[in-house]
């Protein structure tokens, strides 16, 4: 019996000789194959677009120059806009009723008076043209964008270039104040000894002097490829990002997308989409002690009571949201149609994103923090470009799909990042709820005064903290 289950053993003791080797081998390579996917950084696939009208062309290369581009504005253009405005009809707002059911139409007649009467367009005109203005054809429509240069650069200094994104409603104006600042720091007192920048701030696509997507799904992946395309055409391989509102999340995406152009990523609002177990916990605990969770007493004061900041009123300020985000041509028509409708529609949201409190004034807290000529500046881009709709549309290609499944929510940040939380944000994402996503926060700042539109209303405050941490990059 035994010289019979002698070949038997023999040969399963072969097959042993190949197999756990073979097993050993596949179990190895599985666990290396693991190990080193974990530290792969998952990036957003660049891909392409065509967003002209109609079939993109079969031959032909895209037309890539660069054009010089100037606003332009005329006499029929304003004699238009002063007849609409003499004609708006106003509804009387319920009494005590401040800014609580929105713009308060006793206010906006001031602003309209304004407006018909002592507002210059054709001078603000000038004032928009003293950066130089504009246009490349990419991806089939013409993107609109100022290009600044610093007038003077002290020798052995280099010259960084930051692209700086807005959001909704603003526009490229809304970084007027902060671009000296920026190019020309030692005239504005900020000279700390080697950071100075040259300034590329484009239009994102239906917003003002770009032109809108003719086609459907444009979303903030395809506008940071595109601006990755416009950077790569005016011949930066590295650059710095900037950006608040949809700026943020355009920026946040091209970091995501092309990690070794992106020298480094600054944001003034941070989108963090991670809901689970873990932030349930670090919300119920963090109300009673907040350590434990890794908030800060800062954090704490803005997040809690919790219902109230992140809920209520929330709810309240994003009813526009709603609507854009499903049927957003139906009401921009009538805001397309009405220069007072449209002003009134756009400003409020420069009273109560600038200070919650605002809500409770008269006239909406507006002229305590910006002029009058500054806000109807930013309403007339809106105005002339005939752009409302379009700008609104981006809510619907942006929030109509399922966060989760988007390619940017599988993709996390790594290059260098800086935080810049202002008071009065609409919402606020502590660092240890921001480390879910950008796992490279270098600076963090909780910062003094300042609200959403932080470039448009504290220029200083913004440009002291980007320089802090483009230096802190610089020295890595």
């Amino acid at each position: 019996k035994q010289f019979l289950c002698l070949p038997r053993s023999f040969e399963s003791s072969q097959k042993n000789a190949v197999l756990v080797p073979a097993a050993a081998l596949g179990v190895g390579g599985m666990l290396v194959y693991w190990l080193r996917s974990r530290h792969k950084i998952k990036t957003i696939e660049m891909g392409d677009g065509w967003w002209g009208s109609g079939e993109r062309p079969l031959k032909g290369k895209e037309d890539e120059s660069i054009r010089p581009f100037k606003i332009e504005t005329s006499d029929k253009e304003i004699e238009d806009l002063h007849h609409r405005l003499e004609l708006a009809r106003y509804a009387p707002p319920v009494e005590g009723a401040a800014f609580h059911y929105g713009f308060n139409s006793n206010y906006l007649r001031k602003v309209v008076a304004y407006w018909r009467n002592q507002f210059d367009w054709r001078k603000q005109v000038e004032v928009l043209n003293k950066y130089p203005h504009f246009l490349t054809t990419i991806e089939g429509i013409d993107i609109h964008f100022i290009h600044v240069k610093p007038p003077y650069v002290p020798h052995g200094r280099a010259v960084q270039p930051l692209l700086m994104v807005h959001g909704w409603p603003g526009s490229f104006y809304e970084f007027y104040k902060i671009i000296p600042l920026l190019t020309e720091p030692a005239r504005h007192g900020l000279n700390e000894g080697d950071v100075v920048f040259e300034v590329i701030c484009p239009s994102i696509p239906g917003y003002g002097f770009s032109e809108a997507p003719h086609q459907r799904g444009f979303d903030t992946i395809a506008t940071a490829r595109i601006f990755h395309k416009l950077m790569n055409r005016l011949g930066f391989k590295e650059y710095y990002l900037q950006g608040g509102d949809w700026g943020s999340r355009v920026t946040t995406n091209m970091a995501q997308m092309l990690p070794q152009s992106v020298k480094g990523l600054h944001l003034n609002l941070v989108f963090v989409n991670k809901p689970g177990l873990k932030r349930m916990i670090s919300v119920m605990l963090g109300a009673y002690v907040p350590w434990l969770v890794g908030l800060t007493r800062e954090d704490a004061q803005h997040v809690y009571p919790f219902m109230q900041k992140n809920i209520y009123d929330l709810l309240r300020e994003s009813g526009y949201l709603h609507i854009q985000a499903t049927k957003p041509d139906t009401a921009g028509c009538g805001l397309n149609d009405s220069p007072v409708g449209l002003a009134a529609y756009i400003l409020e949201k420069f009273s109560t994103w600038t200070d919650k409190s605002f809500l409770h004034k008269d006239d909406g807290g507006l002229e305590s923090k910006y002029s009058l000529d500054d806000l109807l500046t930013n309403v007339m881009i809106y105005w002339v470009t005939s752009s409302i709709v379009s700008s609104m549309r981006y809510y619907k290609e942006n929030i109509s799909k399922d966060p989760g499944f988007t390619a940017d929510a599988r993709a996390g940040v790594h290059v260098p990042t800086g935080i810049a939380a202002f008071p009065q944000e609409v919402v606020h994402t502590p660092p240890a709820w921001a480390k879910d996503v950008f796992s490279n926060i270098l600076t963090y700042s909780y910062m003094p005064r300042g609200g959403h539109f932080a470039a448009f209303e504290e220029p200083k405050l913004l440009a002291q903290d980007i320089m802090h941490f483009v230096r802190k990059v610089e020295k890595l």
